[in-house]
């Protein structure tokens, strides 16, 4: 498939894939347990939304040069999805953990005492956004240098 031969695409594929995977490690690490659901839920070490956009911003500055208005663009989007996945997302996963919290000490007879827990595992720590970060970069570095 001729997408599959723009190369800063894949690379941004592959460190979306690689920080998905380092998910399921991460979290044995953490909790001692395997959870294969890690594949693809969002939240967790590292982050994948900040490996795709660095992963891709590191491969267009291989590709077009960091001068380019192509990185340029590339470089914002990636600034502004990192800054969402540690501050609003983040925060907005918090509300979900308290209101789920709530909602579980409310009597049965409650019209939303039958709500299912809200996703609280929505966004990310700066450490979280920062390993993600450094995923992409080595990530779409290493595919993009294979070239």
């Amino acid at each position: 498939m001729p997408i599959f031969t723009n190369r800063p695409l894949v690379a941004a594929l592959l460190s979306f894939f690689f920080a998905q995977v380092a998910k399921v490690f991460t979290t044995w690490y953490l909790d001692r347990k395997w959870d294969l659901t890690r594949l693809v839920g969002s939240g967790g070490m590292p982050s994948s939304h900040s490996a795709f956009v660095v992963g891709l911003c590191t491969a267009v500055g291989f590709a077009s040069g960091t001068s380019s208005v192509e990185f340029a663009v590339c470089f914002v989007f990636s600034a502004i999805v990192m800054y969402d996945a540690s501050g609003v997302r983040q925060h907005a996963g918090k509300q979900a953990n308290v209101l789920n919290q709530i909602i579980s000490e409310l009597p049965p007879e409650h019209p939303v005492s039958d709500v299912r827990p809200l996703k609280d595992t929505l966004g990310h720590t700066p450490t979280q956004v920062f390993a993600g970060a450094c995923t992409g970069v080595i990530v779409g570095s290493l595919y993009m240098a294979s070239y």
